[in-house]
């Protein structure tokens, strides 16, 4: 399974960005999807996880209310609807795969088997 991220880009403060991450050589619907992100010289963050179906999503308290998770299991494809983005949120931003009888916590980064290259964001004015 190989994860692609794409969508990201410059925006200001303020504005919106949709990432998209799609797969190759399996199917997102076989997994829990999440996205991560990572700022240089910080850890790895959750950012939010969606189910299989789709039916149960779960955010950082950081990005709850501004950001949103939607999959499309027909299109093979995870969204992240990011709005109101703040200088915080610039990262690189990962998708990542998780097969759903993991135990490990969907925020823990060690529960994902698969991951992608991510794709950057940065909000500047």
């Amino acid at each position: 399974v190989q994860l692609q991220a794409s969508g990201g880009g410059l925006v200001q403060p303020g504005g919106s960005l949709r990432l998209s991450c799609t797969s190759s050589g399996g199917t997102v619907a076989d997994f829990t999807m999440a996205w991560f992100r990572q700022a240089p010289g910080k850890d790895r963050e959750h950012v939010g996880t969606i189910s299989r179906k789709g039916g149960a999503t779960h955010y950082a308290d950081s990005v709850k209310g501004r950001f949103t998770l939607a999959r499309d299991n027909a299109k093979n494809t995870i969204d992240l609807l990011m709005n109101n983005l703040m200088p915080e949120d610039a990262a690189r931003y990962y998708c990542a795969a998780k097969y759903a009888n993991n135990s490990v916590s969907s925020a823990l980064p060690s529960g994902y088997r698969y991951w992608g290259r991510g794709t950057q964001v940065t909000v500047s004015s």
